[in-house]
């Protein structure tokens, strides 16, 4: 039998840039597990309603106002640009198909993306890494409380519920901003501008938009809580881990945007 020597078993050893290479499976492996945990908790009675409650206002007090001003700037420079294009063709009578065409398929969610990911689920994940560097998640396991059931179920579907409603008021005045710029600053017909947003955009490309945001917020939550929960090195962890939750969920978003975009595309054309 082959004697393992003290340097083979240095040299064996996995160095500090294994271990970094190896993160990235660590995390996908880990929010893999949660997943499944956390739908097996879902069904598990009894619901946490006030938490679930008490988080939706959390993430909707923290998002509407972000969501909103860059909302109205986005419709408006998509209109305003899409506006141009078509009365050097004199056809600014369609102007309202651009504008409804951007916000219902990209900047609804897009927008929902970067103010879940950046507001709502950043603090999450701050709240959780509080908590755990001050071991109050490990004093609910020894109380024989699961953190997934009492913690990441309320907080995963909180944000779903937010990232739904928060997509649909930004569409909603996304068009009003767009329709009044086009119409006082633009001078496009109002009845033309209504109605021609019906003309390329219908009830699919709404209910895309809201799959879309349903998917956003799932993994928004998902990754916020899951960084939370693995808080290591005191402070600066909580620190590192909402700076990780930021790029890794609008990573992982954008993916998201751009699969379900496509089949959506598929779908309904």
């Amino acid at each position: 039998m082959k004697r393992l020597s003290v340097r083979n078993a240095v040299e064996a050893f996995p160095t500090a840039a294994d271990v970094k290479a190896l993160k990235p499976l660590s995390i996908i492996g880990g929010l893999y597990a949660m997943t499944l945990d956390m739908f097996v908790a879902m069904v598990k009675p009894p619901f946490q309603w006030r938490e679930f409650l008490f988080q939706t206002w959390f993430v909707a007090r923290v998002s509407l106002v972000p969501a909103l001003t860059l909302s109205i700037p986005l419709v408006v420079l998509t209109s305003f640009t899409f506006n141009t294009l078509l009365s050097e063709f004199g056809a600014a009578d369609f102007s309202g198909t651009g504008a409804a065409l951007g916000a219902v398929n990209q900047i609804g969610p897009f927008v929902t993306v970067l103010v879940v990911a950046g507001a709502g689920a950043s603090a999450m994940c701050a709240d959780l890494g509080s908590r755990t560097i001050r071991e109050e998640v490990d004093a609910m396991r020894v109380l024989g409380l699961d953190p997934i059931h009492s913690l990441v179920v309320p907080r995963v579907l909180a944000t779903t519920t937010v990232a739904v409603l928060l997509s649909s008021v930004v569409t909603v005045t996304g068009l009003l901003g767009a329709f009044l710029f086009s119409v006082y600053f633009q001078h496009v017909t109002p009845g033309s501008f209504v109605a021609s947003m019906t003309l390329i955009t219908g009830l699919s490309d709404v209910l895309v938009s809201l799959v879309k945001a349903t998917l956003f917020g799932f993994v928004a939550g998902l990754i916020a809580c899951y960084q939370g929960l693995r808080v290591q090195k005191g402070a600066a962890g909580v620190g590192n881990a909402v700076n990780e939750t930021v790029v890794i969920a609008f990573l992982l978003l954008f993916v998201v945007n751009a699969i379900v975009t496509a089949v959506g595309f598929q779908v309904t054309k």
